[in-house]
């Protein structure tokens, strides 16, 4: 521990971080591990299978069940970047990460979970395609098509992230490294540093603020409109697929932001609020889309579902 009380003279850069998200068992913390070693399990193999049934079929070989795969994989990453870790912290008490460990695992769960939004955004655009331009849709939602709107993706994750990233550890820290959390998240990096970290907090803000209501607006607004013109313009079956696919996409949405929403008013009233339940919620919130999305695609888009029906023959 190091003394703060002349933050204009003490200056301490942390090599490693102690993460210690549940201090309240902390004599039990293994029977954590049963839990999430199960979901992570669920996750892997939920989305592993989709993922390899889009691959291997021709009939999914189409721009919608692309999307749904890199939204899978991405899914796969960000639990990845983090569950592994918390497994052995749990289970060994391996709870030390390096700073530069920590620097990686920040950046891939902000922008996994950014990722995860903006593929969220191009299934809507696909389906706008789809229901409003049906004649157009093979000549605008081609393979390049597909590849530029990923690296959009990616570009606009890595653009948004690497500012709170890069500013959140260019901060001086001279109190504990000891972080109350299982993961490397930028508001409990900062409750560690000294002096004003006001500029860190508005940028994450905006960050946050950006993604979850101006990705979640427009998902809303697009398929307001894609669901109008099915209403309008489609009949018998197609209306009812359209309606049925939109229903589904937009369903994974308001699960991710609802979460995402949850966890942010949560985290502003922490103060009334344990550690332990603080950083459940926040397991939730990062896990809860990643098991759940498989099982809403697996049972309401027929063509996955008829897919994975002949799998187990």
């Amino acid at each position: 521990m190091v003394n703060c009380s002349n933050h204009s003279l003490v200056h301490f850069t942390h090599t490693e971080f102690v993460l210690f998200g549940f201090p309240g068992i902390v004599t039990h913390r293994n029977l954590l591990i049963i839990p999430f070693l199960l979901v992570y399990i669920l996750i892997l193999s939920g989305n592993l299978t989709i993922v390899y049934r889009i691959y291997v079929e021709k009939t999914l070989q189409a721009p919608m069940y692309y999307l749904i795969s890199i939204l899978f994989l991405a899914n796969i990453s960000c639990t990845s970047s983090f569950t592994p870790k918390l497994l052995l912290s749990l289970s060994f008490g391996l709870d030390r990460i390096s700073r530069g460990g920590c620097i990686v695992q920040m950046f891939s769960i902000y922008s996994m979970t950014i990722f995860e939004s903006g593929v969220m955004l191009s299934m809507a655009l696909d389906r706008y395609v789809a229901v409003c331009r049906p004649l157009r849709y093979h000549d605008i939602m081609t393979t390049r098509t597909m590849l530029e709107l990923t690296c959009t993706c990616w570009a606009r994750s890595i653009f948004l992230v690497s500012p709170v990233v890069i500013l959140t550890f260019s901060s001086q820290f001279c109190r504990s490294n000891l972080l109350l959390n299982f993961v490397c998240e930028n508001m409990g990096v900062l409750s560690l540093a000294c002096g004003d970290i006001s500029i860190q907090k508005v940028v994450g803000l905006v960050v946050r603020s950006f993604v979850t209501l101006g990705d979640f607006s427009l998902l809303l607004l697009s398929y307001s409109t894609i669901l109008y013109t099915a209403m309008k313009i489609a009949t018998g079956k197609t209306r009812n697929k359209a309606l049925d696919t939109c229903g589904t996409h937009l369903l994974v949405a308001m699960l991710i932001y609802i979460c995402t929403i949850i966890s942010s008013i949560i985290y502003r009233v922490r103060r009334s609020i344990s550690i332990d339940i603080l950083n459940l919620v926040s397991a939730v919130y990062l896990m809860l889309p990643a098991t759940v999305n498989p099982i809403v695609y697996g049972l309401r888009v027929k063509e996955i579902k008829k897919c994975l029906r002949r799998s187990r023959r």
